[in-house]
């Protein structure tokens, strides 16, 4: 009795075995970013989700577990959402706060989980193709499926941005066409590894090579093809990498960037909007004295409504100093607001505006409003409704035309790409992650990083808690400020009008992937029913 017992707590193990695998494999992708940074987990961490799923299209397991893998992957990466809470701040009771966190985590988490088992289903249906078949078809739908999340308002965690900002040599790949032409060259060399071992086990058990060298003869020819193929993307990546940035004195702009830190709980209080007054015209002040063109502050510095903003210190320090300044402030549309960033030119007017087009969810508009806008109206200070600006905007500076971006943006990629493309010279990003813990704002640096270089763009980044930075055209971090720091720096960048083939034609490489590989099946499927007729 004992015996069947055991027995069958060893055949449920063995049933939750796979499930745990890629469960396991999924965090293990999670923790390939900030805060733990492991990037080259990247390379291998599909391999055991890739095995499970073409072993369960064997029959070996009924139900492909790429549900958990993806929630595994997003739930560790994006943890930093839990940050959010507690929203007592914001009158938001703590049970409550805890309950929209776990929800808005949970959702995204899940959402993963879709994504994973809509590819797993794909890749079930090529059981019986040819490996090399299976690699291009997987990597396509999978660049795919990230191009159509990413054209939602949820999306943060893709494949490429593992390897920003540690491996900055296969980021490059981006210049190409997008973040997708990185996640693409991570999904082809897990697919690579896991063809090969797969293709290894069913060899030693068809018995069909000798068990001494044969099946390693076989799997090396997947194995040096994943090697090869690294190898080769990173050679690509390395020659874009090194190519020399022209820094022609005629472009060069010193900006300065100021960190305010003012905590968010205290935005809707008089003393936050003192602190604000004071540390912003304090900062712009001592930029100014060090001989800087332009001064850059973070999302919502000054949380105060357009038509006040001439009223303010900092603005009456514009007029005394002539040194244009970016800020972040409120716009007015209608009856409702926009998060902007504003060009004060050398007199003090404004010249320019830029509306945040991408908005946060529950941050700055509620999903789901009819059951959590009860509960929550949003994380803002003001009583008036959020919009969002345009989705083509161009932002013009006494400078040339700049590329903006507010926060959330930075994970947009056709964003940077379309204002670039429409004559962008440089990046400047503000942004306000107080909410949070320190890796998301690294995190975001990330997102900043693979953006400059996908435009070849001069990146300045002023945040309100941080971090704040400086990125050249090749992602490197110029400087960095510390987090939950006032802090002020200045560096000079360089107005640029170069245009990468992402900033040309886009994402290219992703519809080539889908029609390639969809003509690929096509064709192998018309080659075997011509000869199913052929030989009856």
């Amino acid at each position: 009795m004992q015996k069947k017992q055991n027995k069958k707590q060893g055949e449920r193990l063995i049933a939750l075995l796979p499930y745990l695998i890629a469960f396991a494999s999924g965090i293990l992708m999670g923790l390939t970013v900030a805060p733990v940074g492991a990037w080259l987990l990247a390379w291998i961490a599909i391999v055991p989700l890739w095995v499970l799923v073409v072993t369960s299209a064997k029959g070996k397991n009924k139900f492909p577990p790429a549900f958990l893998w993806g929630i595994g992957f997003h739930g560790v990466a994006l943890f930093w959402i839990t940050g959010i809470h507690p929203m007592t701040w914001l009158g938001v009771p703590w049970l409550p706060s805890l309950a929209i966190t776990l929800f808005c985590w949970g959702f995204i988490s899940v959402l993963g989980g879709v994504f994973l088992t809509i590819w797993a289903a794909v890749m079930v249906r090529l059981a019986g193709q040819k490996p090399w078949l299976r690699i291009l078809i997987g990597t396509a739908v999978w660049c795919g499926l990230e191009s159509l999340w990413s054209a939602g308002p949820l999306w943060w965690s893709s494949l490429a941005y593992t390897q920003s900002p540690h491996n900055l040599v296969i980021v490059h790949l981006g210049q190409l066409s997008g973040p997708n032409t990185v996640t693409a060259a991570i999904v082809a060399v897990n697919g690579l590894i896991a063809e090969g071992w797969t293709n290894r086990q069913d060899a030693k058990n068809a018995k069909i090579f000798s068990a001494s060298s044969a099946p390693w003869r076989f799997v090396n020819k997947y194995l040096v093809a994943a090697t090869g193929l690294l190898i080769t993307l990173h050679l690509i990546g390395f020659i874009l990498y090194s190519r020399p940035i022209a820094q022609v004195p005629e472009a060069a702009l010193k900006v300065g960037i100021v960190q305010g830190n003012i905590p968010n709980r205290l935005l809707r209080s008089s003393e936050g909007f003192r602190r604000a007054q004071e540390n912003y015209t304090n900062g712009y002040l001592t930029l100014a004295n060090q001989g800087v063109d332009a001064v850059l502050t973070p999302e919502g510095a000054l949380p105060i409504f357009q038509r006040n903003l001439l009223e303010t210190a900092l603005v009456a320090a514009v007029k005394e100093k002539g040194v244009v300044a970016w800020i972040g402030a409120f716009g007015e549309r209608g009856d409702s607001y926009t998060i902007s960033l504003f060009t004060f030119n050398a007199q003090g007017e404004i010249v320019s505006r830029y509306d945040k087009s991408k908005l946060v969810p529950l941050g700055e508009y509620i999903p789901f409003e009819g059951i959590l806008g009860k509960i929550v109206q949003r994380l803002s200070p003001l009583d008036a409704h959020q919009v969002a600006g345009s989705a083509n905007q161009l932002f013009d500076t006494p400078f040339g035309r700049a590329i903006a971006s507010i926060c959330y943006e930075s994970a947009f990629p056709e964003q940077f790409r379309r204002q670039a493309a429409g004559g962008g010279q440089f990046i400047i990003s503000s942004s306000n992650d107080a909410h949070y813990t320190a890796s998301m704002p690294f995190q975001h640096h990330a997102q900043d990083i693979m953006r400059a270089i996908e435009t070849d763009r001069w990146s300045a980044r002023a945040t309100n808690t941080g971090y704040s930075a400086f990125v050249d055209p090749h992602g490197r971090t110029l400087w960095m400020s510390g987090y939950n720091t006032y802090e002020t720096h200045a560096e000079t960048i360089y107005r640029r009008q170069t245009k990468t083939l992402y900033v040309r034609w886009g994402d290219w490489l992703t519809p080539l992937l889908l029609i390639s590989s969809g003509g690929a099946w096509l064709a192998i499927r018309g080659i075997k029913k011509f000869s199913n007729v052929g030989n009856p």
